[in-house]
């Protein structure tokens, strides 16, 4: 089988619990590392799907690797290739498929609960779950494309994911790690300090139980992770 071509765009922001996905079910996974200066691969066959995961930058930035990976999201898309955002991810996707990228109007930093709507697509992804608490670091926001169905809100972020067939659009982080929430809280402690607003948490609060908060939401992201896969090209 062709490997999962997972795209890092930060040091610090790995795929987490979705490669332990991809590692307890034999699947093959290739880590491109966007930060380090790895090209942007051309050819979307090469992949048996393609996972962006997230990032500090904005996908309104100016920075070279960012229009051949919206060139590369399209293309997959246009040949059923599935796509799987987090966050930034998100957010490439969006903006892939001509949906706006803007400020939200507050930053979301730490654990929220987030709402799933009431539609079919959203029952076929998240099944009987109503709500669960996620992780979030956000500052921005995307728009739900046209042709999209919006699955998930928050009370400080309407548009927390959508889905297009095989693909799924994040704004929220699922895959998070205890590892990786207290590693974010460390190299972010400055933009914690200068955020503030209702829905930023303190580094204790967010590494507070971890445990017993990471289990619901890993049941979740197992779910979607096993909705997506099952779209996965040979």
């Amino acid at each position: 089988m062709k490997p999962v071509a997972i795209f890092r765009h930060a040091p610090t922001e790995g795929p987490g619990y979705f490669a332990t996905v991809l590692d307890r079910r034999g699947l093959p996974w290739r880590l491109i590392a966007i930060d380090a200066g790895e090209p942007v691969p051309a050819d979307p066959t090469a992949f048996a799907g393609l996972a962006f995961m997230g990032g500090p930058m904005s996908v309104n930035d100016d920075l070279p690797w960012i229009p051949p990976v919206l060139a590369l999201i399209r293309a997959a898309m246009a040949r059923d290739i599935p796509v799987l955002g987090h966050c930034l991810g998100g957010q490439l996707m969006a903006k892939a498929l001509g949906a706006a990228v803007t400020r939200n109007p507050v930053k979301e930093i730490g654990w929220g609960e987030v709402q799933v709507l009431d539609n079919p697509q959203a029952r076929a992804w998240f099944g009987d779950v109503e709500r669960f608490h996620a992780f979030h670091w956000h500052g921005e926001t995307f728009a739900i494309p046209a042709g999209a169905t919006h699955v998930l809100r928050s009370a400080h972020c309407v548009n927390q994911a959508f889905v297009l067939g095989k693909h799924l659009a994040l704004q929220c982080h699922v895959e998070m790690t205890e590892e990786m929430i207290r590693t974010w809280c460390e190299v972010g402690a400055e933009e914690i300090e200068q955020a503030g607003g209702p829905a930023v948490q303190s580094p204790a609060a967010m590494c507070a139980e971890l445990p017993a908060r990471l289990a619901p939401m890993q049941a979740v992201a197992e779910r979607l992770y096993a909705r997506w896969i099952e779209g996965l090209a040979a």
